[in-house]
């Protein structure tokens, strides 16, 4: 079972839909040549795209990736590369660097995107995002330093992280937009109803899904700090017992049924992980199994 793929906006790329999320890369503690086998596990499951920020792992997770992309440049045409910028904090790796602020000045992105270049030892980015929304960011801005990184060969594509579905218009009438990267899972519905995804829909714009397992307390606190956590728990392993498949698989398919077709992100180093999520690609649950998997989460009923 590999993953399938799909074409991320009207004009826009072809990326996997399970994407490989590194931003836990430098907890791992891999060697050089153990990310290159974790890499290639990936490919084995069909998945091509890889997600990462300038300031994952502490400014660190792009140079761990392009010191495996080094010792086997050839893994390099086979991935579609996803980063983020736009967020400042103060770290060793960047001394110049006093407060923890969102700059998304063309100045910043520009000189991020290149940053991220030398560090993952690529020559193009496939899809930059801007991480998250800033409070000061100037649309006509933003979108001039799009260009130039377009133009100049440096970045393909272009997208946003945790916006707003205004904020998304917004920006997206300055520059042609690929993707909005949100929080969804069982435990976090916030996009569902915001009209992010309805928004995603309009553009047809297919959203990238971060913490589809909520960072993993959609099993680790279960019954302990969620107040559904027990009937969720319940219905999950009903529902995984049912299709003959793990619960974790259940939970990501509840993601990947939504109607706007969404990518979804791994977090794990994990290669069981990685083939979880990549089964949940052709898990169809029925409506009603849908429906009472959100009714376990949210505590809710229908009207």
């Amino acid at each position: 079972m590999i993953s399938s793929r799909i074409t991320i906006a009207p004009h826009g790329p072809e990326f996997s839909r399970i994407v490989l999320g590194l931003w836990r890369l430098s907890s791992w503690q891999m060697s050089p040549a153990e990310r290159v086998q974790f890499l290639r596990a990936a490919l084995d499951l069909g998945i091509t795209t890889i997600d990462q920020a300038d300031i994952y792992g502490d400014y660190t997770s792009e140079t761990l990736l392009g010191e495996a992309f080094a010792l086997a440049p050839e893994l390099r045409q086979q991935f579609q590369i996803v980063t983020k910028c736009g967020i400042q904090f103060p770290s060793a790796q960047r001394p110049q660097q006093r407060a923890h602020i969102y700059n998304t000045s063309a100045a910043h992105i520009i000189a991020s995107a290149e940053n991220s270049l030398r560090s993952m030892q690529i020559e193009k980015i496939d899809l930059l995002l801007i991480h998250r929304p800033d409070p000061l960011m100037d649309a006509d801005e933003i979108a001039e330093a799009f260009m130039h990184l377009q133009q100049s060969g440096k970045v393909a594509y272009f997208g946003v992280s945790n916006f707003t579905p205004a904020q998304f218009d917004l920006l997206d009438s300055r520059f042609p937009l690929m993707t909005n990267q949100l929080e969804c899972s069982l435990l976090q519905h916030a996009p569902i109803y915001d009209g992010s995804f309805d928004l995603c829909q309009r553009k047809r714009v297919i959203p990238m899904i971060w913490s589809a397992l909520a960072g993993g307390r959609l099993f680790s606190e279960l019954g302990e700090q969620h107040p559904q956590g027990q009937k969720l728990h319940a219905v999950l392993n009903r529902i995984a017992d049912e299709l003959d498949l793990s619960p974790a698989t259940v939970a990501i398919a509840w993601v990947l049924n939504l109607p706007s077709k969404p990518m979804v992100l791994t977090g794990s180093s994990r290669v069981k992980v990685l083939a979880e999520a990549v089964q949940a690609l052709d898990c169809r649950l029925s409506r009603e199994q849908w429906f009472d998997l959100w009714r376990a989460a949210s505590g809710l009923e229908l009207p």
